[in-house]
């Protein structure tokens, strides 16, 4: 706990101190983080084999390496993408809305940092990159707290990320790093009320959850995404089977990937038997309902666990549904509010989609693979909130703030 007060209290300090700092500085930071990322690329590998070496030793399997590594050409991907950050637009400061009351009063709302973001993640070590650079254009501090699998890679970057913002001339704890693993000290990183603001956590269903019901700091949930495609009635057939594979196959183990397939009644006959083909093509293993299987008898018959599951893999829940309240109803029972995409040519259905689907992020004759803060226009990310407090959908910068009221007086009193 000793290493979580300490570091909690240099992040609340760093917290204040980034309040008042220039986007200048902050930009001149990030460069300077980018320009060391590459000159000690070298350093970080030597790190980065480490924690693969340990990873293997565990008996763990390669399925997660790819996730894991870092080489030269990663490493300068990470660079650039702190290089845009620096590029994007700072949120922090701008008058949102500036009002003269009749007494005279000017009562305004001004963007400001959350102050220190807490965030628990899975293997990733680019992620703690990514997050460290857009809380700091954010002027937030951050308190990483990443998994055990990339602890020495982690180590190196946060190191050499204190150091950049040293020769910035940055306080230093606007990037803390929580280097003990234990499932403990994870536990009280969930409840450090006194130095925390916020709690985002990013990984898999299961880190969500234990955050969510173990955190007393406020959480913004990201991303689950059991994402469906429905193929309406009036659908145009090319742009489905397009839509369907890009959104299934284009890349299985990300949260804006489909993971169920929607299809209306009238369009079964029509539809199905090329779907399910195109599927297979790209070893799509599909597990259908009874009409599904009346359609593809080498589908696998699905049970009711497989329409509220995130395959995260080469495996697809399909339906065949009555009508369009039909498969409304059946998103928003088994969906994660993520993002559901509607494939019609009827404007009364795809208004009725996307008034009635409760997700982050709805589509009308699109992939749902475009949920992400570059395809938004946003530049980098923080993560795909689902929740609906005030960050929802992919977060970019001004997810990362909040705002207060500021008052212009002349010596009015009440």
């Amino acid at each position: 706990m000793s290493e979580l007060i300490t570091k909690g209290k240099n992040a609340k300090e760093a917290s204040y101190e980034l309040m008042n700092i220039s986007t200048q500085l902050k930009n001149d930071a990030l460069k300077k983080i980018a320009e060391n990322l590459v000159l000690h690329s070298a350093d970080i590998i030597e790190k980065n084999k480490l924690d693969i070496k340990n990873y293997m030793d565990k008996g763990m399997g390669s399925q997660m390496v790819d996730r894991l590594m870092l080489n030269e050409e990663r490493i300068t991907s990470i660079a650039e993408g702190v290089r845009q950050i620096a590029e994007l637009e700072d949120p922090v400061g701008e008058i949102i809305s500036m009002k003269k009351r009749p007494n005279g009063l000017l009562i305004g709302q001004k963007r400001v940092p959350l102050g220190v973001i807490g965030i628990i993640y899975e293997s990733r070590p680019n992620v703690t990159v990514d997050a460290a650079s857009l809380c700091l254009k954010s002027s937030n501090a951050v308190m990483l707290r990443g998994s055990g699998d990339a602890i020495n890679s982690n180590k190196e970057l946060v190191k050499i990320m204190k150091m950049s913002l040293a020769q910035a001339g940055i306080h230093e704890g606007a990037i803390e790093l929580v280097e003990d693993i234990s499932r403990e000290t994870a536990s009280q990183f969930m409840k450090l009320n006194d130095y925390l603001d916020v709690l985002i956590p990013r990984g898999g269903a299961g880190l969500i959850k234990t955050t969510l019901e173990n955190s007393t700091v406020p959480v913004i949930e990201t991303g689950t995404g059991n994402c469906h495609v429905y193929v309406d009635e009036f659908a145009e057939i090319e742009m489905a089977y397009s839509i369907l594979i890009n959104a299934k196959t284009s890349r299985t183990s990300v949260c804006n990937a489909c993971e169920s397939l929607l299809v209306h009644k009238n369009i079964k006959d029509k539809f199905m038997a090329e779907a399910v083909k195109r599927l297979k093509e790209k070893n799509v293993q599909v597990r259908g309902c009874e009409e599904t299987v009346k359609i593809c008898s080498d589908v696998i018959p699905a049970i009711e666990e497989d329409y509220g599951t995130e395959f995260l893999d080469l495996i697809i829940s399909v339906k065949v549904v009555e009508s369009i309240d039909e498969a409304i109803k059946h998103i928003n029972k088994y969906g994660t509010g993520h993002s559901e995409t509607i494939v019609t040519e009827s404007y009364t259905n795809s208004q009725r989609f996307l008034n009635q689907v409760d997700a982050a992020c709805v589509y009308v004759n699109a992939s749902t693979r475009f949920t992400d803060g570059f395809e938004f226009g946003f530049g980098a990310e923080i993560g795909i909130s689902t929740q609906k407090m005030h960050a929802r959908g992919p977060m970019g910068l001004k997810e990362l703030t909040t705002s207060k009221y500021i008052i212009y007086g002349n010596g009015q009193i009440r």
